[in-house]
């Protein structure tokens, strides 16, 4: 492992006793009992916490700005009508009318018509990037309104490091509102209300949006595909606001950075919707916010490209490196990491402190 260490932060391997198997809950913790690794933005110095005691390295006036995209049960049986072999379809995101994208996991071809559960069907119509053929433009018909449809017969969508398959409870953040995403956004998932009772206590200041994330999440180098957002306009007021006043403008998750910065015109945010392919680099930046909260990034995820606009690389191996040799669980139900924009409080450099239905 040493040799993969002195290679990130683009070059590393995790290994799978890294891999968080499971929710918090079911490990015997609190949601907020996660890992919180914290990097200093200026100096690349680290803390190690937990996550219920996010407030103590926030400041009076930073405002957080999160995702509150509910997920989806957007995992579905299928069954292929030409030889009625059996594949899973991954809902990806709903484009417009019955039109999704999704991907099939599995050998299809264009045209090819899946017969789901409930008399539904799924037409899968092109591919969406025909370089990658991994996410499919398809034409979903079932008889009920979609997220009843889902929430009848849908799963969460779970992936190989995941133990068992989990309720759609486990994969909600305490901000879910607006249903949409495919994958959770995950950077919440730790919020509760001890931690927001907390923030609130510190005079931290909170903000939504809507970002509904889809399935790929791409480890392949590619680049992520285009996402449905919504920076509501007393958002964009109060992203503005802190920014004339000199405070920090947090994001919480990777999904916010993209929503925020696709909305940012000459330095300020304007109250929008629509659609973002936007791929944040260390060469683009940031415009209009200053510091992230995240989970733990595979090495070849567009997201380490993101991060790389928040820390310079030596910092960002070197915090990638504490978290391998410390320990840290990766993946939606793993342990997060706060990128701060300006100096950690001293008394916590260096130092380690001591729901969902299951």
């Amino acid at each position: 492992m040493v040799a993969a260490l002195e290679r990130l932060p683009l070059d590393f391997s995790v290994p799978p006793e890294l891999e968080a198997r499971e929710p918090a809950e079911s490990r015997g913790l609190e949601r907020d009992d996660v890992r919180l690794l914290v990097s200093d933005r200026a100096g690349g110095a680290l803390a190690h916490a937990r996550f219920r005691e996010l407030a103590g390295f926030l400041r009076r006036g930073d405002l957080l700005v999160i995702n509150d995209s509910a997920t989806l049960p957007a995992a579905l049986e299928a069954w292929a009508e030409r030889n009625g072999r059996e594949i899973a379809l991954h809902l990806s995101t709903h484009v417009a009318g019955t039109l999704w994208t999704a991907e099939p996991r599995g050998d299809v071809e264009a045209t090819e018509v899946l017969h789901l559960p409930g008399d539904g069907r799924a037409t899968l119509l092109a591919p969406v990037d025909a370089r990658s053929r991994r996410l499919w433009y398809t034409r979903l018909e079932v008889a009920e309104p979609v997220v009843e449809y889902l929430s009848a017969y849908g799963h969460p969508i779970r992936y190989s490091y995941v133990a068992r398959e989990f309720p759609i409870s486990c994969y909600q953040t305490i901000f879910a509102r607006s249903p949409g995403s495919a994958e959770m956004p995950s950077a919440g998932r730790p919020f509760s209300p001890r931690v927001l009772d907390d923030l609130g206590r510190a005079g931290v200041e909170i903000a939504t949006l809507t970002l509904h994330a889809g399935v790929a999440s791409q480890e392949s180098h590619e680049p992520p595909f285009a996402e449905a957002y919504a920076v509501p306009h007393r958002t964009a007021l109060r992203v503005n606001a802190a920014r004339r006043a000199g405070r920090r403008v947090i994001a919480v998750g990777t999904t916010v950075v993209r929503a925020l910065e696709s909305a940012a015109r000459d330095g300020e945010v304007i109250a929008s919707q629509g659609w973002t392919d936007l791929v944040v680099t260390p060469q683009r930046g940031v415009a209009v916010v200053d510091g992230l909260l995240t989970g733990l990034h595979e090495p070849q995820a567009s997201h380490i490209a993101m991060l790389g606009a928040f820390l310079d690389e030596r910092s960002l191996s070197s915090a990638y490196r504490a978290a391998l040799e410390g320990g840290y669980l990766w993946h939606e139900f793993g342990d997060v990491h706060l990128i701060a924009p300006r100096t950690l409080p001293s008394a916590g450099l260096g130092q380690v402190s001591a729901g969902c239905s299951i």
